[in-house]
């Protein structure tokens, strides 16, 4: 399939958008791995926080993250020519709340603050794929995938680059002074971003966009996939919250380790996901998305049994599927309402993480209760049953320009 095949104003600039967006993406998610991998623990031993106030401040970035993924969503789909705009403001946002993290000295200016970092951050995904989406109609797979590599790409080198930083700044400090490159960055895919040609919007009115969610949760495919993607966030929000905490506090990591094991996780990962967004794309999207569902559930759930040796081999090998996993999710949702208003479906399938938010602070009480491998029992328990939901689906018939494409 040739590009000129496809709509001129659709093509147009498409590759430079691609590398904006990735890039970008890749500056979002630099600043979550650093912070949920060594900022976190961090808050939590110099606030002396026991684990159900922990997992309360994880489930407040999570809250604000998913109201604001949501309307995002429509915003996306109502305001396709203002991308550049909210995609910029995501990164502003982001480096906002960072700095005002560094100045908060109490549990409850914490709480607040971690609030606010949930709102940028997650505006993100929506405008980012629901463009990608747009652009690459013939590769949507491939192009969704690129996009998640930009975050894996981040999350690899977030947690490298903030243990550095931290061998010569104090933790408030370095959120301090992170402001900066996120102004810049956020700057720069403004810029870059609004000289593409505009595309009409999807959605008409607030109202209409309402009313598209429920027509689209009518979709059985689609709905299988948001109660999957639910479970699955239930899991996540258990094992990858406590994750960090179990590796300084009861493996005694140093940052320097724990900094390593969990950008080893996203270097698997990252080699992993164009792999799996093309075997996706050629072979159908349950053939990847099943297995990869199950090995994360088993790995979570081992995390509770396993020596410290067979700890860092399941985190690392579980990078492999963590990231694919969501982004192909979200590929098979546009599939299955055949590629109709992207930002929409994107944000609902972030937004079905909602059953997920309050996890954090269930697994915190767990872990006071009896110990924080119960966390990964937890965790592991509902990803199983995310895999078990999965195996309802059916995949979607390809688009007509991917079978052209590959004619």
């Amino acid at each position: 399939m040739k590009d000129q095949e496809i709509s001129a104003d659709i093509t147009a600039g498409r590759s430079r958008m691609a590398a904006t967006i990735v890039a970008g993406h890749m500056i979002k998610h630099l600043y979550n791995g650093g912070f949920g991998a060594l900022i976190m623990p961090q808050i939590k031993i110099d606030l002396g926080l026991n684990f159900t106030q922990f997992g309360i401040l994880a489930t407040s970035r999570s809250l604000t993250g998913w109201l604001s993924n949501m309307y995002a969503g429509y915003l996306g789909d109502r305001f396709t020519d203002k991308s550049s705009l909210f995609l910029g403001l995501s990164l502003t946002l982001l480096g906002v709340a960072h700095f005002i993290i560094g100045f908060s000295q109490s549990y409850l200016m914490m709480l607040g603050a971690l609030l606010l970092l949930g709102i940028g951050p997650s505006m993100f995904h929506p405008f980012a794929v629901g463009e990608m989406s747009r652009r690459f109609p013939e590769r949507r797979g491939f192009a969704v995938s690129l996009h998640g590599m930009g975050g894996i790409s981040g999350e690899v080198l977030g947690p490298l680059v903030f243990a550095g930083l931290l061998t010569l700044l104090v933790w408030r400090d370095l959120l301090k002074i992170s402001i900066i490159p996120a102004l810049i960055m956020g700057l720069g895919l403004w810029l870059v971003l609004r000289s593409l040609s505009k595309i009409e919007s999807q959605a008409a009115s607030r109202q209409a966009y309402l009313r598209s969610l429920g027509t689209l949760l009518r979709n059985p495919m689609l709905a299988i996939l948001v109660a999957s993607t639910a479970l699955r966030s239930i899991g996540e929000g258990a094992v990858e919250g406590f994750l960090p905490v179990y590796l300084k506090e009861t493996l005694s990591y140093s940052d320097r380790d724990l900094a390593i094991t969990m950008s080893l996780a996203q270097v698997v990962g990252l080699m992993a996901q164009p792999i799996m967004g093309f075997a996706s794309d050629r072979f159908g999207r349950k053939i990847v998305l099943a297995p990869a569902a199950l090995f994360i559930a088993v790995a979570s759930i081992l995390l509770a049994f396993a020596g410290p040796t067979w700890v860092f081999a399941l985190v690392v090998f579980k990078g492999a599927f963590k990231f694919s996993l969501h982004h192909i999710h979200i590929a098979a949702a546009i599939d299955a309402t055949e590629g109709k208003a992207q930002s929409t479906v994107t944000s609902l399938m972030y937004g079905a993480g909602i059953i997920g938010i309050f996890s954090p602070s269930v697994a915190g009480m767990i872990s006071d209760s009896f110990g924080i491998q119960t966390a990964f029992l937890y965790g592991g328990s509902a990803a199983l049953l995310a895999f078990v939901v999965l195996m309802f689906f059916k995949n979607k018939k390809r688009d007509p320009l991917v079978s052209a494409a590959e004619g």
